[in-house]
């Protein structure tokens, strides 16, 4: 149970990740605060990772968070590929196709660079609260590294990406206070997969005790 429950959770994890950079290209208002589409997919990255810190630990968290960044690096080599292909005579929407799947070299770099040292210090401060109040309090752990980590987030990407070209401060509040908004709104579904884990591990447990 314990390995097919993982492999789902970092499919999930991986598979959001890597869509969301897709449907970054589209900007969203959600109300009134301007943020790529690609923010919603994203947030599930946040109910997994959390998830996975809590149940598996802080070293099989970041193996999967390691994971995710190779995931990116592969789709962003594959869509400029595919872009820079020549496509057949007959098909006439590469200009469309290049609007919406082609990002600069800047941004690329941002999202990579944001997601890495983001993801890394939400696995590590969910740990160490949770080594401070042990299985209580998930809540706490759950919201406090999601938030910490999302400003970071935030203020990394936007700053590498957009810093010079645009107003900052304003995006990276406006980022940061949505994903504030949907870190508490995911907590009862962090506390669900969290039960339904435990719940799962400890007949399985039980039964390797047995085979001693």
């Amino acid at each position: 149970m314990n390995d097919r429950s993982l492999a789902i959770l970092t499919a999930v994890f991986i598979s959001s990740l890597t869509i969301a950079s897709v449907l970054a290209s589209k900007i969203i208002t959600i109300a009134g605060v301007v943020v790529p589409a690609g923010i919603l997919a994203y947030s599930v990255t946040f109910v997994i990772s959390d998830t996975i810190t809590e149940i598996w630990g802080r070293k099989t968290a970041n193996n999967v968070v390691i994971g995710g960044f190779f995931s990116l690096v592969i789709v962003a080599v594959l869509i400029q590929i595919s872009i820079a292909l020549p496509s057949a005579p007959f098909w006439q929407n590469q200009d469309a196709y290049s609007s919406v799947l082609s990002t600069s070299a800047r941004i690329i770099f941002a999202s990579l660079v944001a997601y890495l040292i983001s993801q890394y210090n939400d696995v590590w401060l969910f740990h160490l609260i949770k080594t401070k109040t042990g299985q209580k309090h998930l809540w706490l752990r759950n919201n406090l590294s999601t938030a910490m980590s999302q400003l970071l987030d935030s203020v990394i990407f936007i700053l590498i990406a957009f810093y010079g070209t645009m107003p900052v401060v304003p995006l990276i509040l406006g980022q940061w206070l949505i994903k504030l908004v949907i870190a508490l709104v995911d907590t009862p579904i962090v506390y669900l997969m969290v039960h339904l884990l435990r719940h799962k591990r400890q007949p399985e447990a039980s039964a390797q005790a047995e085979t001693v």
